[in-house]
Protein backbone atom coordinates (compact mmCIF):
# COMPACT_ATOMS: atom_id res chain seq x y z
CA UNK A 1 0.00 0.00 0.00
CA UNK A 2 1.54 3.27 -1.10
CA UNK A 3 2.31 5.63 1.91
CA UNK A 4 0.75 9.49 1.58
CA UNK A 5 2.99 11.65 2.90
CA UNK A 6 0.16 14.97 3.73
CA UNK A 7 -1.89 14.53 7.04
CA UNK A 8 -5.51 13.59 5.94
CA UNK A 9 -7.59 16.17 8.00
CA UNK A 10 -10.86 14.24 8.98
CA UNK A 11 -13.89 14.72 11.07
CA UNK A 12 -13.84 11.74 13.24
CA UNK A 13 -12.72 8.37 14.66
CA UNK A 14 -15.05 6.34 12.23
CA UNK A 15 -13.70 8.54 8.95
CA UNK A 16 -10.11 7.63 9.98
CA UNK A 17 -10.10 4.18 10.40
CA UNK A 18 -12.27 3.78 6.78
CA UNK A 19 -9.29 5.92 5.42
CA UNK A 20 -6.65 4.18 6.58
CA UNK A 21 -8.62 0.63 5.44
CA UNK A 22 -7.43 1.96 2.17
CA UNK A 23 -4.34 3.91 2.08
CA UNK A 24 -1.20 4.49 4.51
CA UNK A 25 -1.77 7.38 6.07
CA UNK A 26 -1.72 9.91 8.84
CA UNK A 27 -4.82 11.51 10.24
CA UNK A 28 -6.22 14.28 12.42
CA UNK A 29 -9.54 14.65 13.69
CA UNK A 30 -11.95 18.07 13.87
CA UNK A 31 -14.34 16.13 16.11
CA UNK A 32 -16.98 18.09 14.49
CA UNK A 33 -17.40 21.67 12.79
CA UNK A 34 -16.07 23.75 15.95
CA UNK A 35 -12.71 23.36 15.53
CA UNK A 36 -11.01 24.83 18.51
CA UNK A 37 -7.84 26.98 18.22
CA UNK A 38 -5.70 23.88 19.84
CA UNK A 39 -6.34 21.84 16.44
CA UNK A 40 -6.11 24.63 13.98
CA UNK A 41 -2.52 25.37 15.03
CA UNK A 42 -2.01 21.27 15.35
CA UNK A 43 -3.14 21.49 11.61
CA UNK A 44 -1.09 24.52 10.57
CA UNK A 45 1.94 23.25 12.26
CA UNK A 46 1.09 19.59 10.02
CA UNK A 47 0.41 21.81 6.69
CA UNK A 48 4.18 23.66 7.22
CA UNK A 49 6.19 20.53 7.87
CA UNK A 50 4.39 17.63 6.15
CA UNK A 51 1.02 19.33 4.27
CA UNK A 52 -2.64 18.18 5.00
CA UNK A 53 -5.29 17.44 2.73
CA UNK A 54 -8.85 18.04 4.00
CA UNK A 55 -11.13 15.20 3.27
CA UNK A 56 -14.47 16.29 5.21
CA UNK A 57 -18.08 14.82 4.92
CA UNK A 58 -19.94 16.12 1.43
CA UNK A 59 -22.55 17.77 3.98
CA UNK A 60 -23.37 21.07 5.70
CA UNK A 61 -20.81 20.18 8.41
CA UNK A 62 -18.15 19.29 6.23
CA UNK A 63 -17.97 22.27 3.93
CA UNK A 64 -18.29 24.67 7.30
CA UNK A 65 -14.87 22.82 8.25
CA UNK A 66 -13.38 23.29 4.85
CA UNK A 67 -13.80 26.74 5.11
CA UNK A 68 -12.65 27.33 8.52
CA UNK A 69 -9.05 25.32 7.76
CA UNK A 70 -8.93 27.54 4.11
CA UNK A 71 -8.79 30.83 5.76
CA UNK A 72 -6.53 29.95 8.09
CA UNK A 73 -4.24 27.65 6.36
CA UNK A 74 -4.69 28.41 2.39
CA UNK A 75 -2.08 26.27 1.74
CA UNK A 76 -4.04 23.01 2.64
CA UNK A 77 -4.94 21.21 -0.28
CA UNK A 78 -8.71 19.44 -0.79
CA UNK A 79 -9.94 15.99 -1.47
CA UNK A 80 -13.49 15.81 -2.69
CA UNK A 81 -16.07 13.15 -2.11
CA UNK A 82 -19.17 12.46 -3.91
CA UNK A 83 -22.06 12.68 -2.36
CA UNK A 84 -22.94 9.21 -3.80
CA UNK A 85 -20.06 7.74 -2.65
CA UNK A 86 -20.64 8.84 1.30
CA UNK A 87 -24.32 7.35 1.55
CA UNK A 88 -24.88 5.07 4.41
CA UNK A 89 -26.56 1.81 4.11
CA UNK A 90 -28.71 2.72 7.16
CA UNK A 91 -31.07 5.43 5.49
CA UNK A 92 -31.22 7.32 8.57
CA UNK A 93 -27.70 7.72 8.67
CA UNK A 94 -25.60 10.69 7.83
CA UNK A 95 -23.30 11.29 4.73
CA UNK A 96 -20.06 10.58 5.59
CA UNK A 97 -16.51 9.32 4.13
CA UNK A 98 -16.96 6.86 6.82
CA UNK A 99 -18.90 4.89 4.46
CA UNK A 100 -16.98 5.55 1.37
CA UNK A 101 -15.10 2.50 -0.07
CA UNK A 102 -12.02 2.35 0.10
CA UNK A 103 -11.51 2.31 -3.70
CA UNK A 104 -13.28 5.40 -3.94
CA UNK A 105 -11.75 7.39 -0.85
CA UNK A 106 -8.15 6.21 -3.15
CA UNK A 107 -9.66 8.32 -6.32
CA UNK A 108 -10.69 11.11 -4.37
CA UNK A 109 -6.96 10.89 -2.93
CA UNK A 110 -5.84 10.81 -6.36
CA UNK A 111 -7.29 13.67 -7.24
CA UNK A 112 -6.25 16.58 -4.78
CA UNK A 113 -6.44 19.82 -5.65
CA UNK A 114 -4.08 22.82 -4.33
CA UNK A 115 -5.70 26.04 -3.73
CA UNK A 116 -4.36 28.86 -6.04
CA UNK A 117 -5.25 32.32 -5.25
CA UNK A 118 -3.46 34.11 -8.28
CA UNK A 119 -5.70 33.05 -10.83
CA UNK A 120 -5.54 35.41 -13.53
CA UNK A 121 -8.95 33.95 -15.01
CA UNK A 122 -12.24 34.45 -13.03
CA UNK A 123 -15.35 33.09 -14.86
CA UNK A 124 -17.56 35.66 -14.19
CA UNK A 125 -21.18 35.43 -12.55
CA UNK A 126 -22.97 36.36 -16.15
CA UNK A 127 -20.87 33.15 -17.60
CA UNK A 128 -22.30 30.98 -14.81
CA UNK A 129 -25.62 31.98 -15.69
CA UNK A 130 -25.35 31.73 -19.73
CA UNK A 131 -24.12 28.21 -18.91
CA UNK A 132 -27.39 27.33 -16.63
CA UNK A 133 -25.18 27.12 -13.51
CA UNK A 134 -27.09 29.71 -11.64
CA UNK A 135 -30.83 30.87 -11.89
CA UNK A 136 -32.39 27.98 -13.92
CA UNK A 137 -34.83 25.49 -13.42
CA UNK A 138 -31.62 22.92 -13.77
CA UNK A 139 -28.81 25.18 -12.38
CA UNK A 140 -28.24 22.60 -9.49
CA UNK A 141 -28.37 19.18 -11.27
CA UNK A 142 -25.73 21.42 -13.58
CA UNK A 143 -23.83 22.10 -10.55
CA UNK A 144 -23.50 18.86 -9.32
CA UNK A 145 -22.24 17.29 -12.58
CA UNK A 146 -19.85 19.93 -12.70
CA UNK A 147 -18.45 19.65 -9.28
CA UNK A 148 -18.38 16.34 -10.11
CA UNK A 149 -16.32 16.72 -13.32
CA UNK A 150 -13.74 19.08 -12.35
CA UNK A 151 -13.80 17.64 -8.51
CA UNK A 152 -14.71 20.53 -6.59
CA UNK A 153 -17.07 18.82 -4.93
CA UNK A 154 -20.55 19.86 -4.28
CA UNK A 155 -21.27 23.89 -4.37
CA UNK A 156 -24.36 26.11 -4.39
CA UNK A 157 -24.89 28.77 -6.51
CA UNK A 158 -23.02 31.11 -4.00
CA UNK A 159 -20.17 28.90 -3.36
CA UNK A 160 -19.46 27.77 -7.82
CA UNK A 161 -17.78 31.25 -9.00
CA UNK A 162 -15.14 30.91 -5.54
CA UNK A 163 -14.74 27.24 -5.68
CA UNK A 164 -13.94 27.85 -9.39
CA UNK A 165 -11.53 30.52 -8.86
CA UNK A 166 -10.01 28.93 -5.44
CA UNK A 167 -9.02 25.97 -7.26
CA UNK A 168 -7.20 27.71 -10.27
CA UNK A 169 -9.52 26.63 -12.61
CA UNK A 170 -9.12 27.72 -16.52
CA UNK A 171 -11.73 28.83 -18.22
CA UNK A 172 -10.72 26.14 -21.07
CA UNK A 173 -10.75 23.27 -18.54
CA UNK A 174 -14.61 24.99 -17.31
CA UNK A 175 -15.76 25.15 -20.97
CA UNK A 176 -14.38 21.67 -21.48
CA UNK A 177 -16.41 20.60 -18.74
CA UNK A 178 -19.59 22.04 -19.91
CA UNK A 179 -19.17 20.19 -22.95
CA UNK A 180 -19.15 16.48 -21.05
CA UNK A 181 -22.66 18.20 -19.28
CA UNK A 182 -24.39 19.53 -22.22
Amino acid sequence: MKRIKEVIVVEGKDDTKRIQRAVDADTIETRGSAIDDETLDLIDRLAQTRGVIVFTDPDFSGEKIRRIISEEIPEAKHAFLKKKDAVPDNPRGSLGVEHASPETIREALSLVYTESHDNPEVISQQELMDSNLMGSHDAKERRLELGEILHLGYVNAKQLQRRLRMFGITKAEFEAALKQID
